[in-house]
């Protein structure tokens, strides 16, 4: 398997960051990190041997992104406003920097068809994942997202300003009317997936909670319930991976 690290300073961030791409052509696919995650996360973790044959195959290109939760959602020494706009620097190193980055090496690598992404991550990670579609359907046609919540109430409580209003996908959902936003969600492949073991109560209250609105919009999504025995760790999120790449793949 072809494995490139890759540390670049960031405009938009201010500071370096790093991230690791992992294989040589395929549908390209975004990894964000849990909370506080960095690059490394999903190699150790081992989501990469998990998806490694479609990888070897070609099928897919992985690119794991550094987080800065510890700056923006998970901050304890700025105030919300403070860690929230921190975030919009973040939104924008991806949007504007990452992506950007992505889409010329997955060309060349794949004989000059323009790809779109797939976008994933677990917990923190699928928040993130969800929030960049919601908010950036552009170059994106594919999310999944597991153990996710979907709502800054749980970081932020439930006042809400316009910024942190704008980066909690279960109330700026409701008031999106936009045709073409919806018309890029409904064309898109949406996964959703929560376990009902340990430690998933918020993130299955939220997962919930996302199937009804997007039911009441005429969103299409796949909401994919697993067992009180599914927990909210690593070991669940290999399998749910692989179970829903399988599907996604051979399409």
């Amino acid at each position: 398997m072809q494995i490139h690290y890759h540390n670049y300073y960031s405009h938009k961030l201010g500071k370096h960051m790093e991230y690791k791409v992992y294989g040589h052509r395929g549908k390209p696919v975004l990894v964000f990190p849990t909370s506080n995650g960095r690059f490394y996360q999903y190699e150790d973790s081992g989501m990469i041997r998990a998806l490694s044959r479609y990888i070897e195959e070609g099928k897919i290109q992985i690119w794991t992104v550094d987080g800065i939760d510890e700056e923006t959602y998970f901050s304890d020494s700025r105030d919300k406003l403070q860690r929230i706009r921190r975030h919009e620097d973040y939104f924008a190193y991806i949007t504007e920097e990452i992506i950007p980055s992505i889409l010329p090496v997955s060309r060349e690598n794949n004989g000059g068809d323009e790809q779109q992404l797939i976008v994933t991550g677990c917990s923190m990670g699928a928040f993130h994942a969800a929030n960049l579609f919601f908010r950036h359907p552009w170059h994106i046609d594919t999310v999944v997202a597991l153990s996710g919540v979907y709502s800054t109430d749980y970081f932020f409580g439930e006042d809400k300003p316009t910024e942190i209003y704008l980066n909690s996908p279960l109330d700026y959902l409701r008031n999106n009317h936009d045709v073409f936003y919806l018309d890029r969600f409904r064309k898109a492949e949406l996964i959703f997936c929560c376990g009902a073991g340990a430690y998933e109560e918020p993130m299955l209250d939220d997962t919930r909670k996302l199937q009804e609105l997007l039911s009441a919009r005429g969103i299409p999504a796949w909401f994919d319930y697993w067992g009180t025995d599914c927990a909210h760790d690593w070991e669940w999120w290999q399998r749910q991976i692989v179970y829903f790449f399988d599907s996604l793949l051979s399409a």
